[in-house]
């Protein structure tokens, strides 16, 4: 049990630090994102109720916004292209 709390603490951690995607989470942890978000979402709320909070924050951001980062990457995925 002690493993999976450490995992799912780390996996917040790292999440905060450099308000990353839950993709890009998983890349660095080595996890799906399907666990990772499983984790941070439901696993994290009974671990640590005050870094749930700060994570669920940065999640609803991500969230918010992620119409915008999509597009971003469209763009450049076509600025590339044509160079």
């Amino acid at each position: 049990m002690d493993e999976i709390k450490n995992r799912v603490i780390e996996m917040a951690n790292v999440f905060l630090e450099g308000k990353r995607t839950v993709r890009e989470v998983a890349k660095i942890v080595g996890y799906s994102k399907s666990t990772v978000h499983h984790d941070l979402t439901t696993k994290l709320e009974d671990i640590d109720p005050d870094l749930y909070l700060q994570v669920k924050e940065l999640l609803e951001y991500n969230k918010k916004i992620r119409h915008i980062r999509g597009g971003e990457s469209t763009r450049l995925k076509y600025l590339m292209e044509s160079q």
